[in-house]
């Protein structure tokens, strides 16, 4: 059948059915420049079954593409990974056009589509036989949802990882060994940092339970983004990387500023930094946002974070981008608080007792200059900079 949207074969039975979502920027407060991707599979067997759905707003184009290959009325089965709109959003509307046999889900997965939709659905066997192969489901809770799951066809050796692996990025390739590698580390770190950080625990507990799992492992099939094909150890490995924090000789100094004077002091602690010969980034909240922030935080073992003080409080961007950073926990950091007031001088106080919170050393107090920074300030931030950035470069090389 012709068609303006069409499936692509991604195994001898498996064809992916998704959508190419070009124009998003924004995914729940996160900045997705590249777009993204809304990976829906189906499987061809005795039970034709779809993975997955797509986005509200991309019904029409999942449908087109699931026509090119068989008639959507033919589909026995559909399995939801996870409830998440993006991947649910359509699949009141699939379940009432196909008119599946039945609809699987996790436990968690069939209480939050009750909740979001109002359908019922079947929690999923540990196995379930489609005729000469079978899907096998491990439930990932809070990877990154309660009711998270990944999906195993064995026939194709196919891991539908749901969330898992993905990275926001739309394109015109459906694999991920057809893109650049420095575009795919960066969307790949990005999304682990944005998404999933919090849960490195569980990751890591995942990573290691997966070789006891003997998957004949053909192909990872995530939510967002290009597929893999080969090199899963690798893929493995960076996930294990990501999720193990370890502290990494670069810096990052995140500053707001209204007057320039905290930009001053953040110039200052930089300039010390790179003395020590560590690679530090400088970013200024007035032209970056926090997902941006987040993905570079993730990278440094030694972040600093620098604000005015305005009407008594630290400087409304720098409370939005710490408390979304504490939200994703990160570790093994060396933090460092600075900033500038007028007369008040809540802003720096503030910094440094939400690094504390985030159990984030800190070996320095902070520092906060009144107005304009003196030259002596100035030097004060610089020392600051290169001890911090001595004592990153002796910690990580332990």
């Amino acid at each position: 059948m012709k068609s303006f949207y069409n499936a692509e074969k991604i195994s001898d039975n498996v064809w992916w059915v998704g959508a190419v979502d070009w124009s998003v920027r924004n995914f729940h407060g996160y900045l997705t420049e590249r777009g993204t991707t809304y990976n829906a599979f189906l499987v061809i067997d005795e039970k034709v079954t779809l993975i997955d759905t797509v986005k509200t707003g991309f019904f029409d184009e999942m449908m087109e593409r699931i026509s090119t290959v068989i008639e959507p009325e033919k589909i026995d089965y559909i399995v939801s990974n996870h409830a998440e709109p993006d991947h649910s959003g359509s699949l009141p509307q699939a379940i009432n056009a196909i008119k599946p046999e039945k609809v699987f889900a996790s436990a968690m997965g069939a209480k939050t589509l009750k909740a979001y939709y109002g359908i019922d659905v079947e929690v999923v066997p540990a196995s379930l036989s489609l005729g000469t192969g079978n899907l096998s489901f491990v439930e990932t809770k809070m990877l990154h949802w309660p009711d998270s799951m990944i999906s195993f066809y064995d026939r194709d050796g196919v891991l539908f990882s749901q969330d898992a692996f993905g990275q926001h990025l739309a394109g015109s390739k459906l694999w991920a060994d057809e893109y650049q590698a420095e575009i795919l580390e960066h969307e790949m770190s990005k999304y682990y940092a944005n998404i999933i950080n919090a849960q490195s625990a569980k990751v890591l507990a995942l990573l290691d339970a997966l070789p006891g799992l003997n998957l004949p492992l053909q192909i990872i099939a995530p939510d967002h983004g290009p597929l893999f094909r080969k090199d899963f150890g690798d893929v493995f490995a960076a996930y294990r990387r990501y999720a193990e924090q370890k502290p990494q000789a670069q810096a990052v100094v995140v500053f707001a500023t209204m007057w320039h004077a905290t930009e001053a002091l953040a110039r200052a602690f930089a300039d010390g930094v790179r003395s020590s010969g560590v690679p530090v980034e400088l970013i200024d909240l007035a032209v970056s946002e926090r997902s941006a922030v987040m993905t570079v935080v993730a990278k440094s073992g030694l972040v600093a974070f620098g604000a005015p003080t305005m009407n008594n409080q630290v400087f409304p961007a720098m409370a939005d981008v710490l408390t979304y950073i504490k939200g994703l926990k990160p570790l093994n950091k060396i933090g460092f608080a600075f900033g500038s007031c007028g007369w008040s001088g809540e802003g720096a106080k503030q910094i440094a007792a939400e690094l504390e919170n985030m159990k984030i050393e800190q070996p320095l107090a902070f520092i906060q200059s009144k107005y304009m920074p003196t030259r002596e300030e100035l030097l004060k931030a610089f020392d600051a900079g290169a001890s911090l950035a001595g004592m990153l470069v002796k910690n990580t090389s332990c």
